[in-house]
């Protein structure tokens, strides 16, 4: 089974990718929302955090985000020590509902992350998929959708992000959501496309004959 990653800049429009390649019956791991899952439920994580951000890390509710968001996101060694705890705990998740995917058998998955590169995980993964819009259609996407977000939010969470251009350099594919060419076709060719190559790795090798 293959793992292919998919990512994108904030406003791209990935995790509608994502929903398509879903009705297609590929499972899709969103790792931005288990994340939040993993920090509320996962003992080990729980206590790390705790040890690293003190006891306001959680409420009543539990996780404290406006606690942690406030000291990480303006302030880049925080960030860092956050993420080195959560990352792996992350990874740990995914390589595990990973296994249970492959034996239903998938013959490939999609792990969805805004932070594929950032966080190291694409290494673990054997292709990657980026999603691409101009930064000007990203920018009015994410004010329209998020009304308590400013301009110069958006602004500050692309310049903490990769650069599109890199995305797109490091990237074996690339759908395009411009609001100019149609996405469904090209997830339908991709598709096809991840189910062949699935099936050439899944394949056995050939022993080679005696002359």
């Amino acid at each position: 089974m293959l793992k292919i990653g998919i990512t994108g800049g904030i406003g791209s429009g990935k995790t509608v990718v994502c929903r398509l390649f879903a009705l297609l019956g590929v499972p899709v791991y969103d790792a931005d929302t288990r994340a939040k899952w993993v920090m509320n439920h996962d003992p080990v994580l729980r206590a790390s955090l705790e040890a690293a951000f003190g006891p306001d890390t959680y409420i009543d509710a539990g996780l404290n985000r406006a606690f942690l968001a406030q000291l990480a996101f303006n302030d880049p060694e925080q960030l860092a020590r956050l993420n080195a705890l959560v990352h792996p705990r992350v990874g740990h998740d995914f390589a595990a509902w990973a296994t249970a995917q492959q034996h239903a058998g998938h013959a490939y998955v999609l792990k969805e992350a805004a932070l594929l590169y950032e966080s190291g995980s694409w290494q673990l993964l054997d292709r990657i998929i980026t999603v691409y819009a101009p930064q000007a259609i990203r920018e009015q996407r994410v004010l329209h959708r998020d009304p308590h977000r400013t301009a110069q939010d958006v602004l500050n969470i692309i310049g903490k992000q990769l650069s599109e251009e890199e995305k797109l350099r490091r990237a074996d594919f690339v759908v395009r959501n411009d609001d100019a060419t149609p996405v469904l076709p090209q997830v339908l060719a991709l598709h096809e496309q991840l189910l062949m190559l699935a099936a050439t790795a899944a394949a056995p090798a050939e022993t080679p004959t005696a002359p």
